[in-house]
């Protein structure tokens, strides 16, 4: 056992879910993490310096993340567990416009949108981060589902449609303007993106392919 969590000495770091004490610490190094990544970016981050201002020990911090890279996959994990719920409009159209303007809201904010450019560079060179921010992903597009598999069934998208490619279209114009332009990111986008992608669910487009006989 880690004698100073309780937690078993084999977990990998910055994977498990404590209590109390401990939870407090991890959301204040946490919160400091993002804070460092925002300003600084994934090749400038330092556990001591992440230690510092979360004002807890350089020993805690190392033991229980150990690496740049498990305390980042920490966070995106508490990210993606803190991330507001889904919308439940009643059509398809709102829905997906309720998770593009959450998508835009995230993206435009000074620090989150910061943070998501650092974690994002860095996932293009460094493998375990690159795990981290597909889980991140994945566990947002699986909350969002739902209202595609909903609106299928209410007669707004033919059957077979992907509810995950539904998803995924809906956020990609969004990063590729974070990502490539200087505009704004504004609500503006958010609706356009939305109506976009609900037009092109209502046509078919991401239906599933049938399988070759």
């Amino acid at each position: 056992m880690n004698a100073e969590h309780g937690t078993p000495a084999s977990a990998e770091p910055g994977t498990l879910r404590p209590g109390g004490r401990t939870a407090r610490v991890r959301a204040a190094v946490l919160d400091a993490a993002g804070d460092a990544l925002a300003e600084q970016g994934f090749a400038h981050l330092d556990l001591a310096d992440v230690a510092r201002r979360a004002e807890v020990g350089r020993t805690t911090v190392y033991r229980r993340w150990g690496t740049v890279t498990g305390l980042v996959a920490d966070l995106l994990t508490d990210m993606a567990e803190s991330s507001l719920p889904r919308s439940e409009t009643g059509s398809l159209l709102g829905d997906l416009t309720a998770n593009a303007r959450l998508v835009q809201r995230t993206l435009a904010d000074p620090r989150q949108g910061a943070l998501f450019r650092a974690v994002i560079a860095a996932a293009t060179c460094e493998p375990r981060t690159a795990e981290a921010l597909h889980r991140f992903y994945d566990v947002r597009v699986r909350e969002w589902a739902p209202c595609v598999r909903q609106a299928v069934d209410r007669g707004e998208a033919p059957a077979g449609t992907d509810a995950h490619e539904v998803i995924r279209a809906v956020s990609a114009p969004l990063y590729y303007r974070l990502l490539t332009t200087a505009e704004p990111l504004d609500p503006a986008a958010a609706d356009r993106a939305a109506a976009a992608t609900a037009a092109a669910t209502r046509a078919g487009a991401y239906v599933r392919p049938s399988p070759a006989p």
